[in-house]
């Protein structure tokens, strides 16, 4: 059992943000309650459509994806979504991941669904463009992230996790801000901004082989980046992190342990495979 944002959680495998839905899109493949839990796919105040397809492309090291943070809206999935999850969890955690393109826009998530007792924290992904900075990432500015994490904090009693990129110039110094203004722990790595090409459209002009040009990295060649981030990040705030990236066996979940991590995240390899979160949940359970 671990015991971090004031709940135990049963093991340290979660399913990572964006790659699970809202857990009943994967309920029929996975069996929820033998994992730690599940972070959501994100959550905005508006229905989101995303990006246009095609919104993933598999390369030899990983996967790039550009979903566009497409999620159906706060109201929905108060309603629908969290609901579902009370029905069908009781072991397993879930922690909502929040996203906007204003400060505002975090501060309504968080106030409308931090009633909701299944809701045991929020993971801000602050990796977002700010809207209203120009498009720079709300956890590239010192002051933006300061406010962001405290008035966050101020409109719910949940603990906020801080979803750091790993494009910051100095992932710990961001880190340490964070915690100065509230957060209660980290989630790292988010992905890594990529491109991929494909054949052409018979212009001579080369093109990218997801709809929206360029997206996220994520999958095996993120491993040493997230172990590395990890590290970092413990070091500096002494805070829970939840380790992400590139994690397919156990001896990985190991690596972001042994840097600091006491959770842990699984996505592009369950989207392979959907039995590798249990596997790797029964392994830790095998280990004492």
């Amino acid at each position: 059992m671990i015991q971090v944002f004031g709940t135990t959680f049963q093991n340290p495998i979660l399913l990572a943000a964006g790659t699970a839905g809202f857990g009943r899109e994967v309920g029929g493949v996975i069996e929820l309650e033998r994992l730690g839990g599940l972070i959501t796919k994100a959550v905005s105040p508006e229905p989101r459509a995303g990006n246009p397809s095609p919104r993933v492309a598999e390369f030899f090291g990983g996967m790039l994806n550009s979903v566009g943070l497409a999620n159906p809206g706060v109201e929905r999935v108060a309603s629908r979504e969290l609901p579902w999850l009370e029905r069908h969890l009781e072991r397993a955690r879930v922690i909502v991941n929040v996203v906007g393109d204003t400060q505002d826009d975090y501060v309504e998530v968080v106030r409308t669904l931090g009633d909701h007792s299944v809701v045991t924290a929020f993971e801000l992904n602050v990796s977002c463009p700010n809207t209203a900075r120009g498009g720079e990432e709300f956890g590239a500015d010192e002051g933006v992230l300061t406010d962001l994490v405290r008035e966050c904090g101020e409109a719910t009693s949940k603990p906020l996790i801080v979803k750091l990129a790993p494009t910051l110039p100095d992932i710990a110094a961001s880190a340490e801000i964070a915690a100065g203004a509230g957060a209660a722990g980290f989630t790292v790595v988010n992905t890594l901004p990529g491109a991929l090409y494909g054949a052409g459209n018979g212009t001579g002009k080369a093109v990218g082989r997801l709809g929206a040009s360029s997206g996220g990295v994520s999958g095996p060649a993120l491993l040493p980046i997230g172990v590395l981030a990890t590290w970092r990040v413990h070091q500096r705030t002494g805070l829970p992190v939840i380790g992400v990236g590139g994690i397919r066996v156990f001896a990985d979940v190991k690596q972001y342990m042994q840097a600091g991590a006491t959770l842990v995240g699984v996505g592009t390899a369950a989207l392979a495979d959907p039995r590798v979160p249990e596997r790797l949940a029964a392994a830790w359970m095998d280990s004492g």
